[in-house]
């Protein structure tokens, strides 16, 4: 059986993150599998780029900025929304690649930033061949946007987006929806993997996947990397306090508007007013940040850039007290299985798929949704607990159960053996 999984990248987001580490527990598994991507970022074996030459990477860059800039200057509301939605109007067509061609299953993940147009895959879906697709996000049953938040318009063919200026009932994303709707008809190939069963549950909801099948298999986490280190040999190697309460906070970039920065802020503001040893806790933040300033949070605050390392990553988790996650829309983000992982308790709202990892007051807190006061009593309640090694303890034993490597390797193995029965 040879498997292609397909991404836009193998690094630099949570859904390359999460592919290549599927790729890993495949091959791990004995699985014939390869990633395409449109650029390599990494070293890894069994990954290979479409983009080769100087030709092919101008017409890729090419591709991006066509597809960004004409939305920013045509149907972009604000900033806010500048990658929530994307219309998938251009891109390169990969039929004829030779991963393409020798793969029994095709594995789709998250294709988008002017990799693959719909009509790019539409030529996937035509070719015949098996199709599983790997949900990150909603766009695949959506008119465009990656998180519908409280609109249910995508279940009723979209149109009057609140992402785009002058929007109206026959705008891009109701003819994205339609595009959409074309590129299935008449297709049953396709297999619809969701990262959590919030997200499958929401998948079908859509009329665009009525007559697809949709199941739930969450991303795969390397747990002999992402494991518990010794706290205070890390804080000395990152040169972080080695006595105090230290409140761990990251992403990919922590402005995303779905990151929910501003219920973070509201939270340490009023965690300040309870702390016993306010001159004790301290806030470590990773990620990419052009806006906050960290100087204007109420405790001591470091900060580092964009980690790519994964031991890295590994480091900071296990020297924090405690992760917290504000998001206000996340499917099964990484963040928080691998701080679990390493035996760091999380905070989190009660949102998406984050409830299918967080035990609420087992291996971590489920704040209210949008509260930053009950993420700041969860955040209290963590960094003080007389039971702390508990919830460290529960944290990593849920990841060992439910997210290993070779558990869901077997689960994708089990559906590709399936469809191709």
């Amino acid at each position: 059986m040879k498997v292609t999984l397909i991404n836009t990248s193998d690094a630099g987001g949570g859904a390359p993150a999460a592919c290549l580490r599927l790729l890993k527990a495949l091959r791990s598994q004995n699985t014939d599998a390869r990633l395409l991507v449109q650029y390599k970022k990494t070293d890894e074996d069994g990954v290979e780029p479409v983009v080769k030459g100087a030709w092919s990477k101008l017409k890729a860059r090419f591709d991006f900025l066509y597809e960004r800039l004409t939305f920013i200057f045509f149907h972009e509301r604000d900033k806010s929304v500048r990658f929530a939605f994307s219309t998938a109007n251009a891109g390169t067509s990969i039929k004829d690649n030779p991963l393409i061609q020798e793969a029994d299953i095709l594995h789709l993940h998250w294709t988008n930033s002017g990799f693959l147009s719909i009509a790019d895959l539409k030529e996937l879906v035509d070719t015949g061949k098996p199709i599983v697709w790997t949900l990150h996000d909603m766009w695949a049953f959506t008119g465009g946007c990656h998180y519908a938040g409280t609109c249910d318009f995508f279940t009723h063919e979209c149109g009057d987006c609140y992402f785009l200026k002058g929007s109206s009932p026959d705008d891009i994303s109701h003819s994205g929806w339609l595009r959409k709707a074309a590129m299935y008809s008449g297709n049953k190939n396709i297999t619809f993997v969701a990262c959590s069963a919030w997200l499958a549950g929401v998948a079908k909801k859509s009329p665009l996947l009525k007559d697809f099948n949709v199941t739930s298999i969450p991303n795969p986490i390397d747990t002999n990397v992402f494991s518990p280190k010794d706290k205070l040999a890390m804080r000395e190697q990152w040169g972080i306090n080695p006595f105090a309460k230290i409140i761990l906070f990251g992403a990919a970039n922590i402005n995303d508007r779905r990151k929910g920065v501003e219920y973070f802020l509201s939270a340490l503001n009023q965690l300040i007013m309870n702390c016993p040893d306010k001159g004790l806790v301290e806030v470590v933040i990773f990620g990419k940040n052009k806006h906050l300033d960290i100087t204007q949070l109420p405790f001591k605050a470091w900060s580092f850039s964009v980690i790519t390392s994964q031991q890295d990553l590994a480091e900071l988790y296990s020297l924090a007290d405690v992760f917290v996650l504000p998001s206000v829309e996340d499917n099964l983000p990484n963040t928080v299985m691998e701080s679990m992982a390493c035996g760091t308790p999380v905070v989190a709202f009660n949102v998406g798929g984050i409830p299918e990892m967080i035990d609420h007051r087992q291996n971590g807190y489920l704040a209210e949704f949008k509260s930053g006061a009950d993420m700041a009593k969860g955040i209290f309640e963590l960094l003080y607990a007389d039971n702390h090694a508990h919830y460290a303890k529960n944290a990593r034993d849920k990841v060992l159960k439910d997210f290993n490597n070779q558990k869901v390797a077997q689960q994708y193995m089990d559906v590709y053996s399936s469809i191709l029965k």
